[in-house]
């Protein structure tokens, strides 16, 4: 049983309703742009970047966890940590699996720190998949993260404070990209197989026993 198949026999136990809007939102997703949250400890702020990045249709989120477990407030949140892809990056050499991983995939790595000049969220380069690399509410990111790099973005200020909050730093940056993205001849949206992936993971994600589900329509029990 293929993707499509399994899909379309799951897709019978979840509402009409959610089945129209997987369609509708999954060929809106795309992976062309991700962000790495690097050692998080203030899960409100985890929760907000999620919720951003949902509610723009970015579908991956990369946390590398070297001391602190990324966590998401629920009240925050709002479900988007059910529908959104989290790739999780443990212990010291967290940071480099991470980068290893993004690399792979062909996205170019962008730092995001208040004293760099550099690009802005309004002329950093989107020709090619990026991803966006925001630190510790206290110290930002780390050195390690910082030295393999291949850009850094800033967000212009104009008042007495150093930087944003985090939460609002990704959305600022995140909404301008997505913007300029959508405006855009890059192609960012998702193929078909990954459009039907993406459904399936949501369908599963809908069901509380998908498990014993899927498994019963595998092996043909009733």
């Amino acid at each position: 049983m293929d993707d499509r198949e399994l899909l379309d026999r799951l897709g019978a136990f979840i509402t009409p309703h959610k089945r129209a809007l997987f369609d509708r939102l999954a060929p809106q997703r795309t992976r062309h742009v991700t962000v790495v949250l690097e050692d998080l400890y203030q899960a409100h702020n985890a929760s907000a970047v999620l919720r951003t990045c949902d509610l723009l249709g970015i579908q991956e989120v990369h946390a590398i966890e070297a001391h602190n477990r990324f966590t998401a407030n629920k009240e925050i949140a709002l479900g988007s940590d059910k529908w959104a892809t989290v790739h999780r990056y443990a212990g010291p050499d967290g940071a480099l699996a991470c980068i290893g991983a993004l690399r792979a995939s062909g996205h170019r790595i962008v730092a995001t720190t208040p004293h760099a000049e550099a690009w802005t969220p309004e002329d950093v380069p989107i020709d090619r998949p990026i991803a966006f690399c925001f630190g510790t509410e206290l110290h930002g990111l780390s050195d390690t993260l910082l030295g393999s790099c291949d850009g850094t973005l800033r967000i212009p200020m104009h008042g007495f404070t150093e930087s944003y909050n985090i939460s609002v730093s990704a959305a600022i940056v995140l909404y301008t990209v997505m913007t300029r993205l959508r405006r855009s001849t890059v192609a960012w949206q998702p193929d078909e197989a990954t459009i039907t992936a993406l459904k399936l993971q949501w369908t599963r994600a809908a069901l509380h026993d998908a498990t014993a589900i899927e498994q019963r329509l595998r092996t043909g029990a009733p």
